[in-house]
C-alpha cells in the first residue's frame, strides 16, 4: 500500500505546504438546546443528538424546536470539537447539540468545493494535533495551529487528495472482504431462535422484564487511577479515558498501571459505555465493572453495555460528571425467563441476530463498493 500511495505522489507531482487552522476554517460555536427544551421521543422525522463530546447521545431520531437545529450538506460534512476535551469528530447530517453552553465548536472548510473524501483526509490530519489535547489544555489558539497539506502550484491537491482517499479505500475494502470470509462473518443467516428473539425484544413478542441493581450484576465496580498524559509512556497496554474517540483508548503504554480483566464494562464520567474483551489499563475518569467469576458470557456483557448506555444518555456531562461509587444502586432493565431469573439464554441469543443484522448491512455495502475499489486495486 505505501508503494501505490508513493506512486500516487508522484502521479500528481505534489509539494507540501503549512497551513494554519484559521486559513482553511471558520470557527463557530454550536450552541445546545436547554434542558426545558427536551423531547426526547423519539420521531421518525427527527434528528440525531450530539453530546458535548461530538457523539450521538442518543441513538434514536427526536424532534425539538426548529431553533436549535444544525444544519449540514451529508456531502459537505463539517467537523467539530470540544473547547475542554479537544475531542474531533466529522457530522455528515443535520443535528441538535445537547446542553445550552459553548463547549462544542463547529470548524466550517472555507473552500466552497469540497467533499466527503477531502473532509476525510483534513479529519486524519488534524487528529494527530487534537490528539495532544485534554482536559488541562487550552484550545483559545487552534485556529493558530498548522498542520501539513498536499499542494501542487501552492495550492491544496484536492484531485490527490480524492484519489488518496478512494486508494485506502479499496485496500481497506479488500480487507473487510477477506476477513469477512475468512471467519465466516458473511453468513447472516438467522436461525430460528435468533429470530424469536427479535420479535420478543423488538416489540411483536410478549417478554416481561425486572430492574437489576449494578451492585448485583458486578462483584467489582472500580474507578481507574490518574496517570498525566505527560506521564504516560509509549507501550503495549491499552489505556482508557473519557471519550468515545477510539471507545476511549488515548494511547498504548507501558505504565506500570493496574490491569483490568478482559470481559469488563468501562463506564467514563459522560456515561459512555464500553465493552472490553481485553485487558486494559483505566484513568480516574472511568470507572470499570465486572466478575471474576466469568457471571456472563461476551455477548451476555455486550447486551448489559447496551442497556446501560440507553439508562445513562444524556444524564451526565462537565457539570455532572459520573463516578464508580454512585453506581451501586443504579438499576437497568433486564428480560426475565419462565423461572423468574434473568434470561440470559435470550441476551446471548438476541446479540447474536442483531450481529448478524449489522454485518448483513456492512456485507451488503461491501459487496457494492468492492467491485469499485476493485478498480481501483487494479489500476491504480
Amino acid at each position: 500500500m505505501q508503494d501505490k500511495l508513493s506512486q500516487l505522489e508522484k502521479k500528481y507531482g505534489v509539494d507540501w505546504r503549512e497551513f494554519e487552522i484559521g486559513e482553511l476554517f471558520t470557527k463557530r460555536t454550536m450552541k445546545g438546546f436547554p434542558k426545558s427544551a427536551e423531547n426526547l421521543e423519539e420521531n421518525s422525522s427527527g434528528f440525531h443528538i450530539f453530546g458535548q463530546n461530538i457523539k450521538y447521545q442518543y441513538p434514536q431520531r427526536v424532534l425539538i424546536d426548529e431553533k436549535y437545529l444544525h444544519y449540514v450538506d451529508e456531502n459537505k460534512p463539517i467537523l467539530a470539537y470540544t473547547s475542554s476535551a479537544g475531542e474531533l469528530g466529522m457530522i455528515t447530517e443535520n443535528f441538535y447539540r445537547s446542553g445550552d453552553n459553548g463547549a462544542f465548536q463547529g470548524l466550517f472548510f472555507k473552500y466552497p468545493d469540497y467533499n466527503k473524501n477531502h473532509m476525510l483526509y483534513l479529519w486524519g490530519a488534524l487528529s494527530r494535533i487534537f490528539n495532544e489535547f485534554g482536559y488541562s489544555t487550552g484550545m483559545a489558539d487552534v485556529l493558530n495551529l498548522k498542520i501539513q497539506l498536499p499542494v501542487q502550484n501552492s495550492e491544496i491537491a484536492f484531485e490527490y487528495i480524492d484519489e488518496f482517499v478512494e486508494t485506502l479505500e479499496a485496500e481497506r475494502l479488500a480487507t473487510l472482504e477477506a476477513y469477512l470470509k475468512a471467519t465466516g462473518l458473511n453468513n447472516v443467516a438467522l436461525s430460528a431462535e435468533e429470530c424469536a428473539s427479535l420479535d420478543k425484544l423488538g416489540g411483536t413478542g410478549s417478554v416481561e422484564w425486572t430492574f437489576v441493581k449494578f451492585d448485583e450484576l458486578f462483584n467489582h465496580i472500580q474507578q481507574g487511577k490518574r496517570l498525566k498524559k505527560s506521564d504516560q509512556l509509549d507501550g503495549a497496554i491499552p489505556f482508557v479515558m473519557a471519550g468515545t474517540t477510539n471507545t476511549g483508548i488515548v494511547k498504548y503504554i507501558s505504565n506500570p498501571v493496574r490491569s483490568f480483566p478482559k470481559n469488563s464494562l468501562t463506564i467514563d464520567i459522560f456515561g459512555n459505555t464500553f465493552y472490553r474483551d481485553y485487558a486494559f489499563g483505566a484513568g480516574d475518569d472511568t470507572g470499570v465493572f465486572w466478575n471474576d467469576n466469568d457471571k456472563f458470557d461476551k455477548y451476555q456483557m455486550l447486551f448489559l453495555t447496551a442497556m446501560i448506555n440507553k439508562a445513562l444518555a444524556g444524564k451526565y456531562d462537565f457539570g455532572h460528571k459520573l463516578r464508580a461509587s454512585q453506581t451501586t444502586d443504579f438499576e437497568i432493565s433486564l428480560p426475565v425467563s419462565a423461572d423468574g431469573t434473568v434470561d440470559l439464554e435470550l441476551m446471548t441469543t438476541f446479540i447474536t441476530a442483531m450481529q448478524k443484522v449489522v454485518i448483513k448491512g456492512v456485507v451488503e455495502w461491501a459487496d457494492k463498493r468492492i467491485e469499485v475499489a476493485k478498480g481501483v486495486i487494479e489500476n491504480g
